[in-house]
């Protein structure tokens, strides 16, 4: 089986393992963007469902 894995057929596969390395680590900016806009849209409802109790309290306080 070794004997059909010519050198150029091993330099060919190394260069698209290669090729699809950097293809992948392309994709890790992406995601990392992608991460970063999900935790600020999970702060930002975060801080709003807050403030609406807080004012839903400050409602129910008042009208007593």
């Amino acid at each position: 089986m070794r004997s059909t894995w010519t050198d150029s057929r091993l330099d060919d596969l190394n260069d698209r393992v290669s090729e699809l390395s950097a293809r992948v680590d392309g994709l890790s900016g992406r995601i990392d963007s992608l991460q970063h806009t999900m935790v600020q849209g999970f702060i930002a409802l975060t801080v709003a469902m807050f403030t609406g109790f807080i004012a839903l309290a400050g409602l129910i306080v008042t009208q007593l």
